[in-house]
């Protein structure tokens, strides 16, 4: 409905895909890794989204879990929750290589990185990259996202889940109130 009203095809034809790492507490336990590039002990969170930031498919992995990795569990997700309408994901330099691409090619998509500029000067808006990090963003306003205060994996992938429900219901509310 969202989709529709944004003037959009009901199924999404690209995606964005993503990760980010939430600082683990003792509740975490033995499921919390290592994050090297960021520094954090905890959990990762693995995202993909439409190009709207709506929520197609995630999952949590320990930090230490590579995101290229990731890439073909996202892929079988996000084709079975679009029906198999996405064609193009687009990825940072975490998913280069052959592997991820390979896997991605295997349901039907192919992964496009976008890269930063070589002649950086400044903040760079990269195209459809800000928009899973619009989504984590979003994610944020959920004190209880913010951190990983779960014993289980499954249940801070399903409070994400919940907060992506209450937002796109928060927005179909403003559709139906402005018309």
């Amino acid at each position: 409905m969202l989709r529709l009203a944004a003037g959009r095809e009901a199924e999404p034809s690209a995606a964005i895909l993503d990760s980010r790492t939430l600082r683990a507490l003792p509740e975490s336990g033995e499921r919390a890794g290592y994050d090297g590039a960021k520094r954090k002990q905890g959990s990762k969170l693995h995202m993909a989204v439409d190009t709207l930031g709506h929520l197609l498919a995630l999952h949590v992995t320990p930090a230490n879990a590579d995101d290229r990795a990731q890439v073909e569990r996202l892929a079988k997700a996000v084709q079975a929750a679009t029906g198999d309408s996405v064609e193009v994901a687009f990825v940072d330099q975490n998913y280069t290589g052959q592997t991820p691409a390979a896997a991605a090619r295997r349901h039907g998509i192919e992964l496009e990185v976008v890269k930063l500029p070589e002649a950086k000067r400044g903040f760079v808006l990269l195209p459809r990259r800000w928009v899973v990090q619009r989504s984590f963003a979003w994610a944020t306003r959920f004190r209880r996202l913010v951190r990983d205060y779960e014993l289980y994996a499954t249940t801070v992938a399903d409070l994400h889940i919940v907060a992506f429900v209450c937002l796109m219901l928060k927005k179909a509310a403003l559709l139906v109130a402005s018309s």
